[in-house]
């Protein structure tokens, strides 16, 4: 049994993977990594296949939601207890990964938070975060502060349960709210900051494929439940 699994979804991160994934064998040596390309026109899949203990590679770009569906299945074939997924762009610390993991001795997900008050933050993606974070708070009745991190330590339960829908960025906000709503518990575990360059949320199409998510869980919000969001574990072992 492979204790912890980890994703790197990777798109032309040629220049930015390796230093995630030496960070990540020094943080958590036992881990096993799963790298995905996701038709990447660069050398990232070459590299992917040199670095990670496992690859999976797409001819063409499918999205970041596709990219993490096939990985999990992947990873749950491991029989692995939990798993990691951490982006390939170099704004995800490897050096939070143990406390992220070790958040799940009392919740079924971890998040890993942003400061997105920071001035390295542009203005426009503060307001983004911080407008999509709040949406996601109501929809899923929890204290989910960054909504958008791909940065998160997931129970084998939740995979096995939770069918997200969406190919891309909407993909991780459908997600959560889609734990939260089976009862499982979120918490926040609070990560460095390092805003680069080297993103592919594409500003306005992206955000209105989160938004849309948001709308299509909307009902949620008039529905009386009793949320177990960024609380301890309780009624699911």
């Amino acid at each position: 049994m492979t204790a912890v699994v980890v994703i790197l979804p990777s798109y032309n991160a040629e220049k930015t993977l390796a230093p995630v994934v030496r960070g990540l064998r020094t943080t958590l040596p036992d881990a096993f990594i799963i790298g995905v390309n996701d038709g990447s026109p660069d050398g990232t899949g070459s590299l992917l296949r040199s670095v990670c203990d496992d690859a999976i590679d797409f001819p063409e770009n499918r999205g970041k939601g596709v990219a993490l569906r096939a990985g999990f299945a992947a990873a749950l074939k491991r029989d692995c207890s939990s798993v990691l997924t951490i982006d390939s762009d170099g704004q995800h610390d490897p050096a939070f990964a143990p406390s992220l993991l070790a958040a799940l001795r009392g919740y079924h997900v971890a998040i890993g938070t942003r400061d997105l008050t920071g001035e390295q933050v542009p203005k426009h993606r503060r307001v983004a975060n911080m407008m999509s974070s709040a949406a996601t708070r109501l929809v899923s009745g929890g204290a989910v502060r960054d909504s958008q991190s791909g940065y998160r330590a997931i129970r084998r339960e939740v995979l096995e349960e939770v069918n997200a829908e969406g190919d891309r960025y909407e993909f991780e906000t459908d997600f959560i709210i889609r734990a939260a709503h089976s009862g499982f518990t979120i918490t926040n575990v609070p990560i460095s900051t390092i805003y680069g360059p080297q993103s592919y949320f594409r500003e306005f199409h992206d955000a209105m494929l989160v938004m849309s998510v948001l709308w299509k869980h909307k009902g949620a919000v008039f529905r009386r439940y009793s949320p177990r969001v960024a609380g301890p574990m309780s009624g699911r072992d």
